[in-house]
């Protein structure tokens, strides 16, 4: 009978009709909750978001770059006080020494000045610079470089929600799991309950055929002892149905007290091969891998092409007030400029040479899982004709468990039977309904590994 605790923690999951009557939960409504309210598919969503994000800025390096510069200065460096009134348009004769210039009327003279310095260029007196500055630049071509890294954002972003509809998938397993497993308590409660109220008769019988002188007080001991058993086994279950509950309630993040369970069994679901591979979130994401290595292959070649920008500035400047006379000391600057590495020691070689290999080696990857996914579909399906004929089998020996603990109680009435070989019959009919219920429930969680293996689960 101790088996009947192990059959409640395997794994159950299969469809049925959702009905939801006298205020509980149907499985459908839990199902449409943890979509919109679990945490973990919130967070796998907030994911989905900021690889949305990171394309829109690969698409930004297609538009440039627009810079606002504004300088504020004061000093009285002579470099910088001369480049201040040169970009300001304010330079004059005498900032070059011409204050302190004299012709000179000798050789001697002319020696002399040329080894004069000029003050005023020299030592310049402390001046104010203000300065605004506006650049584009745009670069024209990268090499496929930034296409590249775009595309490899837009796979990214794919992985990130096939991440999250694999999530998805996962959660609506539990919940129907949980669903399932409630339902298989229920239903063991159910068995044991009948076998309960089945010994409470025996007991009143074996009481009666004691006082009549027809049964010992050892055969009421040991229908005392298997009713505590069942008693105790049915505590446990119960105690097993709140667990569900509160696991139920963290799934579906808000409290869940009462549900209605499923009814009926999940047929074989007819799958094929080719669906499986076309469905399978894991291949999905192996061949998004291979997206990305194909576009960072991609990225690793623009080494061999030049990059080619260009950009235009427009600035005022003044050293007396801020944008004063800015449209007198206004000024641009247009252009364009190729980079091109033509030699770096052989890095940008080894480089696209060990993309691609990773590329060859997502390409191994991507078939492998293939031919592994099939190889756990075929392993699934044979289990579960497996499962079948069992249940088959199981179906008939719970019949006859039934008819020979009858058969064997009324014997037992008529004193042609012993108290012992009666609860012995009663513990192999019950090892019948346990083993039956054990083996439908892997039946139906193989069946829901086969739909979640080929993503089937459209709910």
């Amino acid at each position: 009978m101790n088996k009947i605790v192990g059959f409640i923690c395997v794994s159950i999951a299969l469809y049925a009709n959702d009905i939801n009557t006298s205020g509980s939960l149907s499985m459908q409504q839990a199902i449409e909750i943890v979509k919109s309210d679990n945490l973990e598919l919130k967070t796998a969503k907030f994911d989905e978001q900021i690889a949305s994000e990171d394309i829109d800025m690969a698409k930004g390096s297609n538009y440039g770059s627009l810079t606002l510069t504004q300088d504020i200065a004061r000093s009285n460096d002579a470099g910088n006080v001369f480049g201040f009134k040169l970009a300001s348009r304010e330079a004059t004769f005498g900032d070059f020494g011409f204050s302190e210039f004299s012709i000179p009327s000798t050789p001697a003279q002319q020696q002399a000045l040329l080894k004069t310095q000029p003050k005023d260029l020299n030592y310049p007196a402390d001046t104010n610079f203000y300065q605004t500055k506006l650049k584009y630049e745009l670069a024209l071509f990268t090499g496929f470089k930034i296409s590249s890294y775009e595309n490899m954002a837009k796979a990214m972003k794919k992985m990130k929600t096939l991440d999250k509809d694999a999530l998805i998938h996962e959660k609506v397993y539990e919940v129907k799991k949980s669903y399932y497993d409630m339902a298989l308590l229920e239903d063991a409660i159910k068995n044991l309950s009948i076998i309960e109220k089945n010994i409470n008769t025996l007991e009143n019988t074996t009481q009666s055929m004691i006082e009549e002188g027809y049964a010992k007080n050892v055969d009421l001991l040991e229908v005392q002892a298997k009713k505590g058993n069942v008693e105790r086994l049915l505590n446990q279950m119960r105690s097993n149905e709140k667990l569900l509950y509160q696991y139920l309630s963290f799934l579906l993040n808000q409290d869940v007290t009462a549900i209605h369970t499923p009814s009926e069994d999940v047929n074989m679901p007819q799958i094929s091969d080719e669906a499986i591979l076309a469905n399978n979130i894991d291949i999905k994401k192996a061949s998004t891998g291979l997206e990305v290595r194909d576009n960072m292959v991609r990225a690793q070649n623009a080494a061999y092409y030049p990059t080619v920008g260009a950009f235009g500035e427009i600035s005022t400047a003044d050293t007396s007030s801020f944008l004063g006379s800015a449209d007198d000391h206004k000024a641009y600057t247009v252009g364009a400029r190729l980079t091109w590495n033509l030699f770096n020691g052989g890095i940008d070689a080894s480089s696209i040479q060990k993309a691609k290999i990773e590329q060859m080696k997502t390409k191994t990857q991507v078939e492998i899982a293939k031919k592994g996914i099939i190889l756990q579909a075929d392993k699934i399906k044979t289990e579960i004709a497996s499962y079948d004929d069992d249940i088959s089998s199981l179906k008939k020996e719970l019949a006859l468990a039934d008819e020979i603990y009858k058969n064997y109680e009324g014997r037992y009435k008529e004193q042609l039977a012993s108290m012992s070989t009666v609860i012995i019959k009663q513990s192999e009919q019950i090892e019948k309904i346990v083993k039956l219920e054990e083996v439908r429930n892997k039946r139906n969680e193989r069946i829901f590994a086969l739909e979640k293996l080929s993503n089937g689960d459209k709910e």
